[in-house]
């Protein structure tokens, strides 16, 4: 029996002998303590005797209770990092030093709006794509996406000289712009409100 779990060099057969550690077959009925010990290789005797069950621990054994402590609790959320980001403070005059100021309240009304990214700023984002290709994406735009790309490419029309190339893509509701636009559009969308 032990020659038909050995290959033909002499090794034990690593996937029958992982068979019997599963408590499948090789001819042995039942599981792995039923399986012979003679025919395993030594490190998977080792495995196979690790496996049998030790003693269990008594039920009736007193463990120490848990003490829980609120008063250290303090020094413990210091590390939690926050959920989300939280709201900027309220500054006396606007735009601020780096240029950033909060979008309208109301919001513009015009049949498309751009929502601000998690961080408060204008989603307008410059990207080099296949080497040297340079792009500009608008996005998180909600509402007709249509009538942004068409007042984009007025506005981009005078600073280029000619109309831009661009590209809409409603799934991720974002436009893409051939060209480095970013902070003249960030700066334009700020001024409409967003």
């Amino acid at each position: 029996m032990a020659g038909l779990w050995r290959a033909a060099d002499g090794r034990a057969s690593a996937s029958l002998g992982l068979r019997l550690l599963r408590g499948g077959g090789g001819g042995g009925q039942g599981g792995p303590l039923a399986a012979p010990q003679a025919g395993l290789p030594v490190r998977l005797r080792a495995a196979h005797r690790s496996q049998v069950p030790t003693e269990q621990v008594s039920a009736g054994e007193n463990y120490p209770g848990v003490i829980e402590s609120t008063k250290e609790y303090k020094f413990v959320e210091r590390l939690i990092p926050p959920t989300r980001i939280p709201q900027p403070p309220q500054h006396d005059h606007y735009p601020t030093p780096s240029g950033w100021k909060p979008p309208q309240d109301p919001p513009p009304d015009l049949p498309y709006y751009v929502r601000r990214s998690r961080m408060h700023n204008i989603p307008v984002y410059a990207n080099i794509t296949h080497g040297s290709r340079k792009i500009t994406i608008i996005r998180k735009i909600e509402g007709d996406i249509w009538a942004l790309e068409k007042e984009v490419k007025e506005f981009i029309e005078p600073l280029l000289g000619r109309t831009p190339l661009t590209q809409v893509n409603e799934v991720n509701c974002s436009i893409s712009i051939k060209g480095f636009f970013d902070e003249e559009l960030k700066q334009w969308l700020m001024d409409k409100g967003f």
